[in-house]
């Protein structure tokens, strides 16, 4: 005998997880009175925290109600601006561009190239950050507290996703993009010595990492990362910045 079914209207923002037979958003989904329906929605391949509102039949259902079949249901995306605790941030190994520009505009982006998926998760449930990531499998982790899709092949899509999802508070040329510490004005006086001599000549503005020790000035790069930052800022809500505009420009 066969199995009743669900009908489950997808929204048009979870659609890309969907299988291509199913790009149009409406799917019928066979029931057997015990699976969830967060648990049908993740079969066919949409993770829940990418997911908002749970409806059936017009009622709003937690992601553990179990459907009988013969329902109308319908997953809406997670509403934007998603409102955090605290705007912070972990990347899994593939998102390094992104880190750097989420640092670039002062997101607390915590990031390391060799961590594993089990260390990822006890790293952002340890520390309260969120988990972003491509990785549609990870983010069906039941251990992960919270974490999102990142959407966007290219990194300046990719911050444009993430400012526009969570609209954190954005601190222009506050952070290190090399390992996320925090910048300080610095005198000239303080850093000749570690500059090269035609970095001296030129730029009279520093900046240092107080984690690392990095040198910032307004480089060769400084005209390209201001129209990131720029981008971003109008996206977002921005902090007040500081004056030291940091260039992707290290000394030696």
């Amino acid at each position: 005998m066969d199995r009743p079914e669900l009908e489950l209207a997808v929204a048009p923002a979870l659609r890309l997880f969907l299988a291509p037979r199913h790009r149009d958003g409406l799917v019928r989904v066979r029931c057997d009175g015990t699976s969830t329906l967060g648990h049908l929605v993740e079969s066919l391949g949409v993770p829940l925290p990418e997911v908002g509102r749970l409806v059936v039949d017009g009622q709003p259902v937690a992601p553990g109600y179990r459907p009988a079949g013969g329902e109308r249901a319908a997953a809406e995306a997670v509403a934007r601006p998603q409102r955090l605790p605290a705007a912070r941030f972990l990347l899994d190994v593939h998102l390094g561009a992104l880190a750097r520009r989420m640092r670039l505009v002062g997101l607390d982006a915590d990031y390391a190239n060799d961590r594993d998926d089990d260390e990822l998760i006890a790293r952002a449930n340890a520390t309260g950050r969120v988990l972003l990531t491509r990785d549609r499998g990870l983010l069906r982790r039941r251990a992960l507290w919270l974490g999102a899709y990142v959407r966007g092949d290219r990194p300046d899509d990719q911050l444009a996703d993430v400012v526009g999802r969570f609209d954190p508070p954005l601190a222009p040329w506050t952070r290190c993009t090399l390992c996320n510490g925090p910048l300080g004005q610095v005198r000239k006086g303080e850093v000749e010595r570690e500059l090269r001599p035609g970095t001296r000549r030129t730029y009279a503005d520093f900046a240092r990492c107080g984690d690392c020790g990095r040198i910032y000035w307004r480089g060769a790069h400084a005209a390209r990362l201001t129209r990131i930052v720029d981008r971003a800022v109008a996206r977002g809500t921005a902090a007040d910045p500081v004056t030291t505009r940091g260039s992707a420009n290290p000394p030696g």
